[in-house]
């Protein structure tokens, strides 16, 4: 089966059809690109949707991914992902092998193609040609012998005619003669030209047509095939990649099934178990006996001593009751009926306590009595603390030693917080490790660097990983006390007591001093009840006496001379060297000593200050010695 003995006369219609070919060629990479580019649009969305729903750092969502079912859904989005990628990977695979390759065998196929039906048209303006000469050739021979009939009758038709000469009968025969022979050159020409016709005829149709023809269906074969080399390369690269996608879908498959409530359930309570223990019964309060109360019986004095009216508080039940009060009704307890709380000081001074002018003395509902007989209790100290935490929480407060929280939350913090640090000290002491090691290599090698070049480095680390160390201690010490192992005293009430103990107050608010006390610095009692319930010092100190001094933790140069006007700070001269017991813990202020008797506050910036690094050792050895 050959086209060149089958199809020897459809060379236009193998013309159309080849081109035809051509056409469903470039059809299907048409086709096999808006493949690709479908699967490119498809691996973006799926990539943005991926995006879209993946945590944001350092937010709250990135928080609650924690649990076992958001780290499913995290799961899920990550291998949605990757299921993006091999779609992409299909669309790059199909680029390259197919729409790729098959534009280059179009270019090289189009070329063939116009050279064979070249070939063809050439052979067939051949075979023209040789035709038209046949045809020249065979009209000649026919006019020759029409000329010499012609010639003949009229050399017969003037021999027979008696009045004609001699002369003109000759002249006719001869002329008769001369038709004879261009009749029979025509005759033989006409034979010649028919037979070179004849063989180049031959060759046209059994051998150059043949030929061409055969070429010209074997480039349509291949065409054939690449085509269905194609489509077989379009489900291979399709095939591929199912192996990838599958293990995705496992992947995902995995993660649901790794969800586990039990789990999720547990670190619920770890997330918000406050460690506070459930309030009691209320106790009965019998408004069948009359209550006889004194003219200022908002006094806490007089409410105490005279001994008229004495409200039941379980310890535990009245204690923890407060905690679970709805916020319209604790806010009104906390707030002055007639007057705003005092503004925040303006002095960034840690000795800055407000004082507001005293409140109008108001006849209190028996609610609000109760609740300042509660504050005034000692023993609720740490209770208020903890309403006052809470409230700093929900408006967004975030103090450095986490006492906003409820004392598991706050441990864990602590302790996560003492887990980074630790990381950061290693990962600087690793860095003085190497460059220790490199600086010997330099003593040991001078041509390949100057020792001296990583001095200032080295000194940069130490300094960074004492900076760290005190920042763990700090975190350790508040760790501590929220486990129980140091007495509940923060740095921030060791220095509010130094502060009142110097300004020799004869009297102070309990609930005042657990608010300065607090690391927010938040202020939710009212100013009445802060001016009016006063207790004697000696109330407020008696848990404090046994304080020792704070060691010294390096020296200082004045840089600048400075009047210590405010109560709390101490006035310095220029170029006075003191000591140093309390760094600045970012509120601008650093406590120092000049002897054992004259101790406050000054400003940082108007000192240099020069740590000791022995002063960890030295003071872990206080701590020590007063456990």
């Amino acid at each position: 089966m050959s086209w060149g003995t089958e199809l020897w006369d459809q060379f236009d219609n193998l013309e159309k059809h080849t081109q035809w070919g051509i056409d469903v060629l470039e059809k299907y990479i048409k086709f096999v690109k808006e493949r690709t580019e479908i699967e490119l649009s498809y691996a973006k969305q799926l990539r943005n949707l991926s995006k879209k729903y993946q945590p944001k750092k350092n937010s709250k969502e990135e928080e609650e991914y924690r649990y076992t079912s958001t780290r499913a859904f995290l799961a899920t989005l990550n291998e949605m992902n990757d299921y993006a990628g091999q779609h992409e990977v299909i669309s790059e695979n199909m680029t390259s092998l197919i729409i790729g390759e098959l534009t280059r065998y179009v270019q090289e196929l189009k070329q063939e193609r116009k050279s064979h039906f070249h070939d063809g048209r050439k052979a067939q303006q051949h075979i023209e040609t040789c035709w038209k000469q046949l045809e020249a050739s065979k009209r000649r021979f026919e006019r020759d012998c029409k000329e010499a009939d012609r010639a003949q009758q009229y050399f017969e038709k003037m021999d027979a005619d008696i009045n004609v000469t001699k002369a003109d009968v000759e002249k006719a025969r001869q002329q008769a003669q001369l038709r004879h022979q261009m009749a029979e050159d025509s005759k033989a020409e006409y034979s010649s030209t028919l037979q070179k016709f004849n063989s180049e005829q031959h060759d046209h149709y059994y051998t150059h047509i043949p030929n061409i023809f055969q070429k010209i269906q074997e480039m349509e074969e291949r065409r054939i095939v690449r085509i269905g080399e194609s489509m077989k390369t379009f489900a291979d690269v399709d095939r591929q990649v199912i192996p990838i996608i599958g293990k995705c879908l496992d992947e995902i498959t995995k993660a649901a099934e790794s969800v586990d409530h039990k789990n999720d359930s547990q670190m619920v309570i770890e997330a918000f178990k406050s460690g506070f223990e459930p309030p009691g019964d209320v106790d009965f309060e019998d408004f069948t006996q009359p209550m006889k109360r004194t003219v200022s019986e908002t006094s806490l004095s007089n409410s105490r001593g005279d001994g008229k009216y004495e409200p039941k508080f379980g310890g535990k039940s009245k204690g923890k009751l407060w905690p679970f009060i709805k916020k319209n009704k604790l806010m009104s307890l906390l707030t002055s009926p007639h007057q705003p709380p005092p503004p925040p000081p303006a002095s960034a001074s840690p000795s800055a306590v407000p004082n507001g002018p005293q409140s109008p003395k108001q006849q209190k509902e028996p609610l609000s009595h109760r609740f300042n007989e509660f504050m005034t209790s000692k023993p609720k100290i740490h209770c208020f603390r903890s309403l006052k935490r809470g409230l700093s929480l929900k408006l967004g407060a975030g103090p450095e030693d986490f006492s906003n929280l409820p004392p598991e939350q706050r441990r864990k913090k602590l302790q996560q917080k003492v887990d980074e640090l630790n990381k950061d000290i290693q990962k600087e002491m690793d860095q003085r490790d190497a460059l220790t090691k490199m600086k010997d290599v330099y003593i040991k090698n001078p041509q390949m660097g100057d020792a001296a070049s990583v001095d200032h480095r080295l000194s940069e680390l130490e300094q960074n990983i004492e900076k760290l160390r005190l920042e763990v201690q700090k975190f350790e010490g508040w760790l501590a006390e929220v486990e129980g192992r140091l007495p509940t005293r923060t740095e921030q009430a060791r220095r509010q007591s130094g502060l009142y103990e110097a300004q020799n107050t004869s009297a102070v608010n309990s609930c005042a001093q657990d608010r300065e006390s607090s690391p927010d610095g938040s202020y939710t009692e009212e100013q009445s009840q802060e001016t009016e319930m006063k207790v004697p010092a000696t109330d407020f100190d008696d848990e404090f006496d046994d304080e020792e001094p704070l060691p010294t933790i390096g020296t200082c140069k004045a840089l600048y001379t400075f009047e210590g006007q405010n109560e709390g700070t101490i006035s310095v001269a220029e170029g006075e060297m003191l000591y140093v017991i309390e760094e600045d813990k970012g509120d601008g202020w650093t406590r120092i000593r000049r002897n054992e008797d004259e101790e406050g506050y000054v400003p940082t910036s108007y000192v240099e200050v020069y740590l000791d690094k022995n002063a960890k050792d030295v003071y872990k050895s206080l701590q020590k010695i007063s456990e």
